[in-house]
Protein backbone atom coordinates (compact mmCIF):
# COMPACT_ATOMS: atom_id res chain seq x y z
CA UNK A 1 0.00 0.00 0.00
CA UNK A 2 1.32 3.45 -0.96
CA UNK A 3 1.79 6.10 1.67
CA UNK A 4 -0.41 9.19 1.39
CA UNK A 5 2.60 11.23 0.31
CA UNK A 6 3.57 8.75 -2.42
CA UNK A 7 -0.02 8.53 -3.66
CA UNK A 8 -0.30 12.34 -3.90
CA UNK A 9 2.92 12.43 -5.95
CA UNK A 10 1.62 9.95 -8.50
CA UNK A 11 0.78 10.82 -12.09
CA UNK A 12 -2.86 9.86 -11.45
CA UNK A 13 -3.17 12.57 -8.80
CA UNK A 14 -1.29 15.20 -10.84
CA UNK A 15 -4.46 16.03 -12.79
CA UNK A 16 -5.93 17.55 -9.59
CA UNK A 17 -3.04 19.97 -9.02
CA UNK A 18 -3.47 23.64 -9.74
CA UNK A 19 -1.54 24.30 -12.95
CA UNK A 20 -1.43 28.10 -12.72
CA UNK A 21 1.36 30.06 -11.01
CA UNK A 22 0.72 30.64 -7.32
CA UNK A 23 0.99 34.40 -7.48
CA UNK A 24 0.06 37.13 -9.89
CA UNK A 25 1.67 40.56 -9.99
CA UNK A 26 -0.02 43.02 -7.70
CA UNK A 27 -1.15 46.47 -8.75
CA UNK A 28 0.62 48.65 -6.19
CA UNK A 29 0.06 52.34 -5.56
CA UNK A 30 2.87 54.11 -3.71
CA UNK A 31 1.96 57.47 -2.14
CA UNK A 32 4.33 60.00 -0.57
CA UNK A 33 2.55 61.51 2.44
CA UNK A 34 4.82 64.48 3.11
CA UNK A 35 7.32 66.61 1.15
CA UNK A 36 10.49 64.80 2.35
CA UNK A 37 9.08 61.38 1.40
CA UNK A 38 8.29 62.71 -2.08
CA UNK A 39 12.00 62.53 -2.95
CA UNK A 40 12.06 58.84 -1.98
CA UNK A 41 8.99 58.09 -4.09
CA UNK A 42 10.42 59.99 -7.07
CA UNK A 43 13.62 57.95 -6.81
CA UNK A 44 11.57 54.75 -6.72
CA UNK A 45 9.54 55.82 -9.76
CA UNK A 46 12.72 56.00 -11.83
CA UNK A 47 13.00 52.22 -11.62
CA UNK A 48 11.43 49.86 -14.13
CA UNK A 49 8.18 48.67 -12.59
CA UNK A 50 5.41 46.75 -14.31
CA UNK A 51 2.53 47.20 -11.91
CA UNK A 52 3.27 50.24 -9.75
CA UNK A 53 1.85 53.75 -9.70
CA UNK A 54 3.64 56.54 -7.86
CA UNK A 55 1.71 59.49 -6.39
CA UNK A 56 2.17 62.25 -3.89
CA UNK A 57 -0.14 63.66 -1.26
CA UNK A 58 2.42 66.16 -0.05
CA UNK A 59 0.26 69.07 -1.29
CA UNK A 60 -2.24 68.14 1.42
CA UNK A 61 -2.43 71.12 3.75
CA UNK A 62 -3.46 69.17 6.84
CA UNK A 63 -6.73 67.96 8.28
CA UNK A 64 -9.72 70.19 7.54
CA UNK A 65 -11.26 72.04 10.43
CA UNK A 66 -14.62 70.65 11.49
CA UNK A 67 -16.51 73.70 10.18
CA UNK A 68 -14.76 73.65 6.79
CA UNK A 69 -15.85 71.70 3.75
CA UNK A 70 -13.28 69.34 2.40
CA UNK A 71 -12.88 68.06 -1.14
CA UNK A 72 -11.46 64.61 -1.80
CA UNK A 73 -10.04 65.92 -5.09
CA UNK A 74 -7.08 68.19 -5.76
CA UNK A 75 -4.50 67.13 -3.18
CA UNK A 76 -3.44 63.77 -4.63
CA UNK A 77 -1.22 64.09 -7.71
CA UNK A 78 0.96 61.97 -9.92
CA UNK A 79 4.64 62.86 -10.08
CA UNK A 80 4.04 65.17 -13.05
CA UNK A 81 1.69 67.25 -10.88
CA UNK A 82 -1.57 66.13 -12.50
CA UNK A 83 -4.44 65.72 -10.02
CA UNK A 84 -5.58 62.16 -9.34
CA UNK A 85 -8.78 60.86 -7.80
CA UNK A 86 -8.17 58.90 -4.61
CA UNK A 87 -11.13 56.54 -5.06
CA UNK A 88 -10.12 55.78 -8.65
CA UNK A 89 -6.55 55.02 -7.57
CA UNK A 90 -7.68 52.79 -4.71
CA UNK A 91 -10.14 50.93 -6.96
CA UNK A 92 -7.31 49.89 -9.30
CA UNK A 93 -4.88 48.87 -6.55
CA UNK A 94 -4.32 45.60 -4.73
CA UNK A 95 -2.00 47.30 -2.24
CA UNK A 96 -1.43 50.91 -1.24
CA UNK A 97 1.99 51.74 0.21
CA UNK A 98 2.16 55.03 2.10
CA UNK A 99 5.62 56.53 2.58
CA UNK A 100 6.26 59.05 5.37
CA UNK A 101 9.18 60.61 7.20
CA UNK A 102 9.53 61.08 10.96
CA UNK A 103 7.97 64.29 12.20
CA UNK A 104 6.29 65.01 8.87
CA UNK A 105 2.64 65.81 8.45
CA UNK A 106 1.17 62.39 7.60
CA UNK A 107 -2.44 63.05 8.67
CA UNK A 108 -3.57 62.34 5.11
CA UNK A 109 -2.94 58.65 5.94
CA UNK A 110 -6.35 58.65 7.63
CA UNK A 111 -8.15 59.64 4.42
CA UNK A 112 -6.19 57.20 2.28
CA UNK A 113 -6.57 54.46 4.89
CA UNK A 114 -10.31 54.95 5.17
CA UNK A 115 -10.74 54.79 1.38
CA UNK A 116 -8.67 51.59 1.31
CA UNK A 117 -10.63 50.10 4.17
CA UNK A 118 -13.96 50.78 2.44
CA UNK A 119 -12.67 49.13 -0.75
CA UNK A 120 -10.90 46.27 1.10
CA UNK A 121 -7.48 47.22 -0.27
CA UNK A 122 -4.45 46.31 1.85
CA UNK A 123 -2.25 49.11 3.19
CA UNK A 124 1.35 49.31 4.28
CA UNK A 125 3.10 52.34 5.77
CA UNK A 126 6.84 52.82 5.39
CA UNK A 127 8.62 55.31 7.62
CA UNK A 128 11.92 56.32 6.02
CA UNK A 129 14.81 58.28 7.47
CA UNK A 130 14.20 57.21 11.06
CA UNK A 131 17.86 56.61 11.96
CA UNK A 132 18.61 60.32 12.17
CA UNK A 133 15.26 61.32 13.71
CA UNK A 134 14.31 61.75 17.34
CA UNK A 135 12.09 59.24 19.09
CA UNK A 136 9.41 61.92 19.40
CA UNK A 137 9.40 62.54 15.64
CA UNK A 138 9.16 58.83 14.88
CA UNK A 139 6.35 58.43 17.43
CA UNK A 140 4.42 61.34 15.91
CA UNK A 141 4.51 59.74 12.48
CA UNK A 142 3.66 56.29 13.81
CA UNK A 143 0.60 57.72 15.60
CA UNK A 144 -0.60 59.15 12.29
CA UNK A 145 -0.07 56.08 10.09
CA UNK A 146 -0.54 53.10 12.40
CA UNK A 147 -4.36 53.15 12.70
CA UNK A 148 -4.62 53.04 8.90
CA UNK A 149 -1.96 50.49 8.03
CA UNK A 150 -2.13 46.73 8.14
CA UNK A 151 1.66 46.70 8.31
CA UNK A 152 4.09 49.42 9.39
CA UNK A 153 7.79 49.21 8.54
CA UNK A 154 10.56 51.51 9.65
CA UNK A 155 12.71 51.21 6.54
CA UNK A 156 16.42 51.66 7.13
CA UNK A 157 18.00 52.12 4.64
CA UNK A 158 15.55 53.55 2.14
CA UNK A 159 16.45 51.00 -0.53
CA UNK A 160 14.49 48.46 1.53
CA UNK A 161 11.45 49.82 -0.31
CA UNK A 162 12.94 48.76 -3.65
CA UNK A 163 13.46 45.25 -2.35
CA UNK A 164 9.93 45.10 -0.95
CA UNK A 165 8.37 46.18 -4.26
CA UNK A 166 10.46 43.61 -6.13
CA UNK A 167 9.32 40.90 -3.72
CA UNK A 168 5.71 41.95 -4.29
CA UNK A 169 6.27 41.69 -8.06
CA UNK A 170 5.38 45.33 -8.69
Amino acid sequence: MLSESARMSSAAEARFRVQAPNSKPRAITVIALDPPSEAVVKRLAEGSWNHATFLTASAFAGAPQSEQRFSIDGWLTDLAGRPRNLIGEVDTADLVVMVATPGGNAVVASIIGEACSLRRVDTTALVVGATSASDEAVSKTLRQVRPWSLMVVIANPDDYIDDMLIALRA
